[in-house]
């Protein structure tokens, strides 16, 4: 089995687009795929469960089928920072539970497991833990995706920076292009190409899915 935590250079620069193409792609390598998201937020009840629209996703593109609960533990219903939305709930976000969690989906033994974060890599779960010192703690190697948009160099960077001052390994990074109109594209990706601590994964165009031999081409790297 090999696992892996997906991280962003922020929010909403495409993770869970990201997390589950290559879930799709591990099942037509005839590989089997798991999702897990720990910790989301702006959920919405739906029957018996809390839902988040990201899960639900990662849930859907697993080759292996759990109930979104096992997918997505942790749960709120405010599309806020999780941290916060514990405190208004009075819950206390713990490694403990992230932990748990993954050990319930690492029992499926997928020949895949993809672990989701929320937001970028220093998300707060109290105001003193972080979900990267869970990270830290599991060990977990780390694929970077970068939403490429104007700023991204200096975010991508930093990002990749701070994980690996966590002692931790970048297998790849992933290029997201997530408005289609960023100027001198092509020069910025050369450029995260030539500076980033860590080889290319995969490049995702504008509004479309990856190309399948980049996906498998991805897979077989991560399998």
């Amino acid at each position: 089995m090999k696992q892996y935590f997906i991280t962003g250079t922020d929010t909403e620069v495409g993770k869970t687009y990201v997390t589950c193409h290559l879930l799709k792609a591990a099942e037509s390598a005839q590989k089997t795929s798991l999702g897990y998201k720990p910790i989301s937020a702006g959920c919405e009840k739906v029957g018996n469960d809390w839902v988040n629209e990201d899960a639900s996703e990662i849930q859907q593109s697993s080759s292996i089928k759990l109930p979104i609960s096992t997918i997505n533990p942790i749960t709120f219903v405010p599309p806020i920072a999780p941290h916060i939305a514990a405190k208004e709930a009075g819950v206390t976000l713990t490694s403990e539970a992230v932990v748990e969690g993954l050990v319930r989906l690492q029992q499926e033994t997928p020949d895949l497991l993809l672990m989701e974060g929320a937001g970028g890599w220093r998300l707060p779960l109290t105001d003193t833990l972080f979900l990267s010192d869970v990270v830290s703690d599991l060990k977990m190697d780390v694929i970077l995706v970068v939403g490429m948009k104007l700023g991204c160099l200096n975010h991508a960077l930093l990002t990749a920076q701070a994980i690996q001052n966590d002692g931790l390994n970048i297998v790849g990074w992933v290029a997201n292009d997530i408005t289609g109109c960023m100027s001198r594209y092509d020069d910025n990706l050369a450029t995260l190409k030539n500076v980033m601590p860590a080889p290319l994964l995969l490049e995702v165009p504008f509004s479309s899915a990856p190309s399948t031999e980049a996906l498998q081409t991805a897979i077989q790297k991560l399998c």
